[in-house]
């Protein structure tokens, strides 16, 4: 992770569970941290407990289904610390109920946040990147279920856009490589994560992950030669089994 010191990540989602948790290890590994969410006083408080660690953290409010205040965040990047190096497209929204009885709304929430937030994220980092000369390297923080093609019950909406991110990565990855561009994509799906997202979907008792063990596969992706890239890394708690 030395090479990455100094470095600039992008982080979405980054006030709670996985985000959060991504955030204090880059920090502390020396990156410069831009971590953006809804709830910027969650970041705030990051920010201050992060205060003494070799990186930085800077919060920024952005609503992910936005495409105005998606573009603002690069604008400060842009004009303060130069260019993404890697971009973590962790956000994302989650609503348990059959599709018969989904509400528009949280249908539209989801896939506004899964898939296109992620895609405009996606695409103006890779402008960032392209300017630049320096490794990059784009993490998709998928789902298990986003290789189910037969879903989970009440998931129904949820589990296609996870497919989604399992397309758009591996597109993107293609891509990029087709344009000789070495910018590194990879779609990092977790089984069953104990967060504040899925407490309402893991049954008690159920293996579950923590956040630092998705974090710490990540920091294993991010720590790879510059010449390897980490495609899709499932990862799961043993005895996890989602129905």
């Amino acid at each position: 992770m030395e090479r990455w010191e100094g470095k600039v990540a992008l982080v979405t989602g980054a006030s709670a569970g996985i985000g959060a948790q991504i955030v204090k290890d880059l920090v502390k590994y020396g990156m410069k941290v831009v971590g953006v969410a809804r709830r910027l006083e969650k970041i705030k408080e990051l920010e201050k407990e992060l205060k003494d660690c070799k990186g930085l953290l800077k919060g920024i409010k952005c609503d992910i289904t936005s495409e105005n205040e998606i573009k603002n965040v690069f604008a400060w990047i842009e004009q303060n610390w130069g260019e993404v190096n890697v971009l973590v497209n962790n956000a994302a929204a989650l609503t348990l109920q059959p599709l018969a009885e989904c509400d528009t709304q949280a249908i539209k929430a989801m896939f506004d946040t899964n898939v296109i937030g992620l895609s405009i994220f996606a695409r103006e980092c890779i402008n960032s990147m392209k300017s630049h000369s320096n490794e990059c390297h784009i993490i998709n923080i998928n789902s298990y279920v986003g290789h189910l093609i037969f879903g989970v019950r009440g998931m129904a909406p949820y589990c296609a856009t996870k497919n989604a991110v399992t397309v758009l990565t591996e597109s993107l990855r293609r891509e990029l490589g087709a344009n000789n561009q070495s910018i590194k994509v990879t779609s990092l799906s977790p089984g069953l994560v104990d967060t504040e997202m899925t407490g309402m979907v893991i049954p008690n008792g159920q293996p579950q992950l923590k956040p630092k063990d998705v974090s710490e596969t990540l920091i294993y992706c991010l720590s790879t030669p510059p010449g390897i890239n980490i495609t899709e890394l499932t990862v799961m708690k043993i005895g996890d089994v989602i129905y």
